[in-house]
């Protein structure tokens, strides 16, 4: 997952790009609307909309001409509705106020990644490595050797392959295999642990501390 940060604060770019790429993404640090235009594609767009040299909206509305699957969430001090109004119809997806916190973010993306997810069910099969998961059979091979899991497991293994190489973090996981945050304190890794040692490769389900789980892309 390839994320192009468009941000002229230099040290809010700076903590921003830390706190992503330790989440798993590769991040891209754009400082003007020049620099955002002319980035190479990515798969998300975190858009400050005041740059010193163009508004954001502008490079907004470049960019959802050019790729209309693109993820677009603007993150901005411009708080005033008229502002959001503009930035949805140029072509935004999600609009994030300044101050903001981490963890808001990273549920506003991972929000935007299910919808690209879809696409995946929609496919019913994704191939990850030696992993291949068939979602509507809710079967899984690895190197087209069946492995028997429980519904817990599978559900936990398609929670992070809906985002391969990025870290999903653990609230995100209960939420989706829980449907809470409030499972017992162990339960999470319990389950993790039985899946690792069913697909006989522990470095497929990597933790990442502080943060959750990743599933490996390569």
């Amino acid at each position: 997952m390839r994320i192009l940060l468009v941000e002229d604060d230099l040290r809010v770019a700076s903590v921003m790009k830390s706190m992503l790429v330790r989440r798993g993404y590769q991040v891209e640090h754009a400082a003007t609307a020049k620099a955002a235009v002319e980035a190479a594609p990515c798969d998300l767009v975190l858009l400050d909309l005041s740059l010193p040299d163009g508004d954001g909206i502008d490079v907004c509305r470049a960019l959802r001409t050019r790729d209309d699957n693109l993820a677009i969430i603007a993150v901005t001090a411009r708080s005033d509705e008229r502002d959001k109004v503009n930035g949805f119809r140029v072509g935004a997806d999600d609009y994030v106020v300044k101050p903001f916190s981490m963890a808001e973010l990273q549920l506003r993306i991972e929000a935007l990644l299910r919808r690209a997810a879809r696409g995946v069910a929609a496919r019913q099969t994704r191939e990850i490595g030696p992993l291949r998961i068939d979602f509507t059979a809710r079967e899984v091979s690895i190197d087209a050797k069946p492995i028997a899991l429980t519904r817990k497991e599978f559900d936990i293994l398609a929670s992070l392959a809906r985002q391969p190489g990025v870290a999903v973090t653990r609230e995100r996981i209960l939420l989706d295999v829980w449907q809470t945050t409030w499972s017992g304190r162990h339960t999470l890794e319990v389950h993790v642990a039985s899946l690792r040692a069913k697909l006989g490769q522990p470095d497929l389900v990597r933790t990442v501390r502080g943060v959750g789980y990743r599933l490996q892309a390569e």
